[in-house]
């Protein structure tokens, strides 16, 4: 295959083997598959892809995924070769770090180095092996430093014992020791010895020091116990214990105690340490570091100086205040590293981790702050300072304020691209001021300054100071460009207060003039159409205007019911009875109910006795004639149930009257009932929706009360428990039958078949099956739909209970046969 980069079309389609002259879309895929399975070169399959991208986008996408194929291997290809040479350099190092390799890892990752291939599969596995060496070598080395402590423990107590216990367990002990030195000599020979931390090879150390010397000494006095035992002319051991035994041996005195400090040296001495003994106690006490530190270096050089000249009591005393200083010294050295490392992996996590979530801008800003304020308080606190984790830290800080730093660049971009925009609007509004200076749409000049105000608000964020200068130029701007809308709606504010002041004028008028009513109602709408005001403003005059009028209309009305006041004979009736209907909601009594419904339906249909009823000629309309001025245009119908039908011509309504003959035959024989008042018209609706919804709710409580009955006739085998049919509704009634002779019987159906039955009352009443059940549902739906002629569960559904019932009781299948009854038993 040629290697080169083809430069035309046949050279190219020879090379990919007819790709390009192929006759269908499916073969020329398949041929560039054939090509690219030989791994063809890259500038080939570029060449390939710019040929044919505008020939075949399909096509071109194959050889484009081969392309960014090769793009990634290429990337991994280096990126291997970084990460390579950076372990590489890990391993080369004299001293092997075990956080730096430990990082590597985990920014090789980060980075998508391919950590799972050669080379850096290799790489990864050694530094985890030395990880793993430096590990247990540290282990180690903590263990045999606490080893190093019991042995000087155990030779400690030694030297209290006597002689004979001494040497009981001289031997023993002279064992441990050389076993635990060679341990520590096998450790400091370790290849991995030297890359562990200083602080860890110094410990072990001194710790082979100090077992060194304090074996070498209780040897030696142990061996000198025995001589001066066996030889009276031995010098005694230094033992103190061990010298009085040898003494009381010998039979010889206890040599007599020093003489004694003169009391003006004690004095002086414990005048030198009593001052600073109790204040490093206080601090003690209250838990303070850094003076702590300070008072213990002064006492402590004071107690070289005077020590021995204050007293036992009194050094005892200092010694153990400096022992205790010292613990917490080193306890808040170690808390102090803790939490500046703890400061240090927050402040390499602001620039590592996914982008979405590390702070930006303020938030970055206040997280440097605030992480520099923790570190300085730690330094503040009597410890010293960690210059290592220090410049880590601090070069973790400079690098998030670098991105710091990008981010107020921009920001202060945007300032000036917002102080920019601001300026230009405002410049805008002037303008606009001028263009406008003798427009009269008052509506659109308001909506325009307020679609620049809201441009204003949203102009983005700039400093205070400029936003206050140009704060000052936007608002001068604007109250020139609201000056003459202004003047306007103070002009429209006074033609309004006139408009209340003729309507208060007109309803103060003995006759209320609709005409003039109407024509001041017109002229408020085109006023308030021609100048808007602020909404608030204009409610408050819109109102005072509307109580004006409304004051007039109430007027008018209080004269009619005035007029009207005593009610018929037939109003008086259908109160009555609606108030017997109210009544009888109040009870739960159904048939009660119902006949004062029928009572109320009586009153309404029947003219009561000594109430005048209107002639046929009232109940007909009057057509207009010549001289009565206005022709009737329209008349309000009245659809309340009381009341007749309104005028309209016989030809209007031949068609309608045609259809309804036969239903409104009776209704048009029947005597013409009177009008119905507003007042009875209104009780007697309330009442008999009160009554409809008061039958519902006990038809509902009824029904609830079967169900409930029925299964607790299930539970205790009780046929005779059995809500009775007509509590059953008319679907049910008949099954009552069927359902008793399923309870009088011993238990018979099985648990599948009670399952099956309540699988067919959940579809029939087309409810949710539980989880566990859905597939049994689906198995049986699918069974349904084969059987074509068998009737269906909304059929069978009163077998389906009765199988049910057959079977034993169960709280589950109680629940779900309940629920299936609430919806099949309403039908």
């Amino acid at each position: 295959m040629n290697t080169t980069p083809a430069s035309t079309v046949a050279e190219l389609d020879a090379a990919t083997g007819g790709a390009f002259t192929a006759p269908t879309l499916g073969e020329r895929a398949a041929r560039l598959r054939a090509w690219l399975a030989g791994d063809p070169p890259a500038e080939l399959l570029r060449s390939v892809y710019r040929e044919l991208a505008p020939r075949d986008k399909g096509a071109a996408k194959i050889v484009k995924e081969r392309l960014e194929e090769l793009k990634r291997a290429r990337a991994q290809e280096e990126a291997a070769a970084e990460w390579a040479a950076r372990a590489e350099a890990l391993l080369a190092q004299a001293r092997f770090h075990l956080a730096d390799a430990l990082a590597w890892e985990r920014d090789a990752a980060k980075a998508g180095a391919p950590l799972s291939r050669e080379p850096l599969a290799t790489l990864r596995q050694r530094l985890a092996e030395r990880i793993r060496a430096v590990e247990e070598l540290t282990t180690r080395v903590q263990v045999e430093r606490e080893a190093a402590g019991l042995l000087v423990q155990r030779i400690d107590l030694l030297s209290t014992r006597p002689i004979a216990d001494a040497e009981a367990a001289h031997a023993t002990l002279a064992q441990d020791v050389a076993q635990w030195q060679a341990r520590a000599e096998a450790l400091s020979a370790a290849p991995a010895c030297h890359d562990l931390e200083p602080r860890h090879v110094q410990q072990l150390q001194a710790a082979r020091q100090q077992v060194a010397a304090v074996w070498q000494a209780f040897d030696a006095a142990l061996a000198q116990a025995r001589l001066a035992r066996d030889d009276a002319q031995a010098a005694l051991p230094g033992v103190p214990l061990w010298d009085e035994e040898i003494r009381a041996l010998r039979g010889e005195a206890a040599p007599q105690a020093e003489a004694a400090v003169p009391k003006a040296v004690q004095a002086l001495a414990q005048a030198e340490l009593l001052p600073k003994l109790e204040a490093l106690e206080r601090e003690l006490a209250e838990g303070h570091t850094k003076a702590m530190v300070r008072l213990a270096g002064e006492l402590r050089h004071r107690v070289k100086l005077h020590g021995r000249h204050a007293g036992a009591e009194l050094e005892a005393r200092a010694q153990a205040a400096l022992a205790k200083a010292k613990e917490l010294e080193d306890w808040a050295r170690w808390r102090a590293d803790q939490l500046r490392e703890e400061l240090l992996a927050k402040a390499e996590a602001l620039t590592q981790g996914e982008e979405s979530h590390r702070p930006q801008g303020r938030a970055l800003q206040e997280a440097i702050r605030q992480l520099r304020e923790q570190w300085r308080q730690v330094d503040q606190g009597g410890v010293p300072p960690n210059q290592a984790l220090w410049k880590r830290f601090d070069a973790a800080c400079n690098r998030a304020h670098e991105a710091l730093q990008a981010w107020r660049e921009a920001l202060k971009a945007q300032h000036e691209a917002a102080q920019q925009a601001r300026r230009a609007l405002i410049e805008e509004v002037r303008a606009w001021t001028a263009a406008h200076a003798s427009d009269e749409d008052w509506k659109a000049q308001l909506r325009a300054l307020h679609a620049m105000a809201e441009r204003w608000r949203q102009a983005g964020h700039v400093g205070e100071k400029v936003f206050a200068e140009l704060q000052a130029q936007w608002k001068e701007a604007m109250a020139a460009a609201h000056a003459r809308l202004e003047a306007a709606q103070a002009d429209s504010v006074q033609r309004r207060q006139a408009l209340i002041a003729e309507a208060q004028a007109l309803a103060a008028e003995p006759r209320l003039r609709l005409d003039a009513v109407r024509a001041l109602q017109q002229r408020w709408q085109e006023e308030a159409q021609r100048v808007p005001l602020e909404r608030r403003q204009e409610q408050k005059l819109w109102e005072a205007f509307r109580a004006a009028v409304d004051a007039a209309f109430a007027r008018r009305q209080a004269e009619r019911e005035q007029q009207q006041a005593a009610l018929s004979a037939y109003d008086a009736a259908v109160l009555q009875a609606a108030q017997a209907l109210e009544q009888a909601c109040a009870g739960d009594d159904a048939q009660a109910i119902r006949a004062a419904m029928e009572a109320l339906q009586r009153a309404l249909h029947e003219t009561p006795a000594g109430a005048p009823a209107p002639s046929a000629a009232a109940m007909q309309p009057t057509p207009p004639t010549a001289g009565t001025g206005r022709p009737l245009v329209a008349r309000r119908g009245d659809d309340r149930p009381a009341a007749g039908p309104a005028g309209v011509p016989a030809g209007g309504r031949a068609s309608r009257a045609e259809s309804v003959a036969s239903r409104r035959g009776a209704a048009e024989r029947e005597t013409p009932r009177p009008r119905l008042g507003e007042a009875a018209y209104r009780a007697q609706r309330a009442a008999l929706q009160q009554a409809e919804a008061r039958l519902r709710e006990l038809a509902a409580r009824a029904h609830g009360q079967a169900v409930t009955a029925l299964l607790q006739a299930w539970a205790q085998r009780q046929p005779d428990g059995l809500p009775p049919a007509a509590a059953l509704g008319r679907s049910a009634a008949t099954a009552r039958a069927a359902w008793s002779r399923a309870l009088s019987e011993a238990s018979s159906a099985d648990a599948a078949a009670q399952d099956e039955a309540l699988l067919r009352l959940e579809i029939a009443a087309d409810l949710p099956t539980p989880a566990e059940q859905l597939a049994a549902r689906r198995q049986l739906q699918l069974q349904l739909l084969t059987r074509r002629h068998e009737p269906g569960p909304s059929e069978t559904w009163i077998q389906d209970v009765a199988r049910v019932l057959a079977g034993p009781y169960d709280e589950t299948r109680a629940h779900r046969l309940q629920a299936a009854l609430k919806v099949l038993l309403r039908r």
